[in-house]
């Protein structure tokens, strides 16, 4: 299985070089666009993996299937989903116009920026430091790794350009769409989407999902199978932003990209993947991790469809 990965790896090494690295986020575009890696997770206890899968990297977007589950076992399905929406937008990830056009009292999803940001407000805890760390708590849990942090110059860098995020969040204010301080919940936001971590990390993430929310590692339950089912869901429909059905078209796993480069795959009772590289396309995803997937998905036969 190793050797399937590093022929995969080095078969898709090349298109990295048809996209480029996140540069709105300062902190981004310090990455290696050459860096491509993987890592997998199976439910019966073996790991594979190739290239660069121990660099580390921020989670961006790829954070927001952890607060989503957190938001829902704070507040349960109803009331998460009575401010946030459930459905694609066909819009880019930080597009205020299906705020502003489509539907002034919700954001479409929780994978776009205005719908975790919303999200975000609905994690439970009586400061900002309690929520965070709540959020890394759970993430820690997750990935069976007590030494995932947050990446304090890339919080930063965010905090400090972060004006879209801004625009997006006081929209939502205005018209009640969110309760809470706004500077408050954008602290969390920009926290959580600075947690590092590698391909193993999100692999382990992706296996707990597929597992319906049991720790394959020790069978410790730590997250119900439903709300596992509702985020796979939301991964297959939302999870690489407005190129979510072409994925699924020719991926068919539930997976959530993040503008760090990494990609958190799920396949469903089998296993948890983990891909890297931060050279991303127009969209936002990684152009090389789509690659890697594809051809893993077809070699493996792991298109749930």
């Amino acid at each position: 299985m190793n050797t399937i990965f590093s022929s995969i790896i080095e078969e898709s090494k090349k298109y990295t070089s048809n996209g480029n690295v996140a540069s709105y986020i300062p902190e981004l575009s310090k990455a290696n666009p050459n860096d491509l890696g993987i890592y997998a997770v199976t439910l019966d206890g073996n790991e594979y993996f190739a290239g660069d899968y121990d660099k580390k990297f921020t989670l961006q977007s790829i954070s927001k299937i952890i607060t989503l589950m957190l938001a829902i076992m704070d507040n349960g399905e109803q009331k998460v989903f009575s401010y946030v929406g459930a459905e694609p937008t066909g819009d880019s990830f930080n597009s205020i116009a299906s705020l502003e056009v489509k539907s002034l009292h919700k954001p479409y999803n929780p994978m776009i920026n205005a719908g975790a940001i919303l999200t975000s407000s609905l994690i439970l805890g009586n400061s900002v430091e309690e929520k965070i760390k709540r959020i890394l708590d759970f993430t820690r849990k997750l990935a069976d790794n007590n030494d995932i942090q947050i990446n304090e110059s890339t919080y930063l860098s965010e905090k400090e350009t972060g004006d879209r995020n801004r625009a997006l969040a006081y929209f939502m204010k205005s018209y009640n769409s969110m309760e809470g301080d706004v500077d408050e919940i954008l602290d969390v936001y920009f926290s959580h989407c600075s947690m590092e971590a590698t391909c193993k990390d999100m692999a382990r993430i992706g296996a707990v999902l597929a597992n319906d929310g049991v720790l394959p590692w020790n069978r410790k339950r730590i997250v119900s199978k439903e709300i596992c089912r509702i985020t796979k869901t939301i991964m297959v429909t939302c999870g690489l932003y407005d190129a979510s059905g072409e994925f699924a078209i020719h991926i068919g796993i539930p997976a959530k990209s993040g503008v760090g480069g990494g990609i958190l795959a799920a396949v469903p009772k089998k296993m948890g993947i983990g891909v890297y590289g931060p050279s991303l396309d127009a969209k936002g995803n990684s152009v090389a991790g789509i690659h890697v997937l594809k051809q893993l998905s077809e070699k493996l036969d792991l298109n749930i469809f």
